[in-house]
């Protein structure tokens, strides 16, 4: 297919900073970090041990319940937060998981970054106005969200996908955590 419009430019210098606009808060069990889970799916050996409901609550006053039109058809979403209470980070971090071997903080999901940013795929159960009520929470009761943004199998999934470090530990992915 021929492209119909000329090629344009859009690039510019990035900037060094930025601010992100809080969109709600996470409405958990959980109120301290032990006994929250690591990751949605694995749940051995915290609160519940099984997959909790919560709810995320968006702001009033921003048009939100337009926003989420349509996406009550979708199982699952990615929640985008910030780990609000982490303060600092190191280069290298000893996961809960294998040998006690300090990785590259890249190469883990530790929530102690740069950019505290973190990412949930929580399956979303229902929608009522500004509240989404999702299963599967990892993440502790006051947590700032910043985006929701649909899963989308075709392109969210990758089950054939090397896992690096992972995938040379003998824990299934949902064996509990070393701690």
């Amino acid at each position: 297919m021929k492209r119909k419009k000329p090629p344009q430019d859009h690039t510019a210098p990035a900037p060094d900073s930025f601010t992100a606009r809080v969109i709600g808060h996470v409405r958990s069990p959980y109120k301290e970090r032990f006994g929250t889970p690591r990751q949605p799916t694995v749940t051995e050996q915290t609160l519940a041990d099984a997959a909790v409901d919560a709810t995320i609550e968006l702001l009033p006053g921003h048009s939100f319940e337009q926003a989420l039109k349509d996406l009550a058809g979708f199982d699952y979403i990615w929640v985008i937060a910030w780990c609000h209470l982490n303060e600092n980070w190191k280069p290298t971090v000893v996961p809960p998981r294998g040998p006690k071997v300090r990785r590259g903080l890249f190469a883990t999901r530790s929530p102690h970054r740069p950019n505290p940013l973190v990412i949930s795929a929580l399956k979303l159960t229902h929608i009522e106005g500004r509240v989404l009520h999702v299963n599967g929470i990892d993440l502790l009761d006051g947590t700032p969200v910043l985006d929701i943004k649909p899963y989308v199998p075709y392109a969210d999934a990758f089950p054939n996908a090397k896992a690096g470090w992972l995938d040379e530990i003998s824990q299934g992915p949902n064996a509990p955590d070393r701690w």
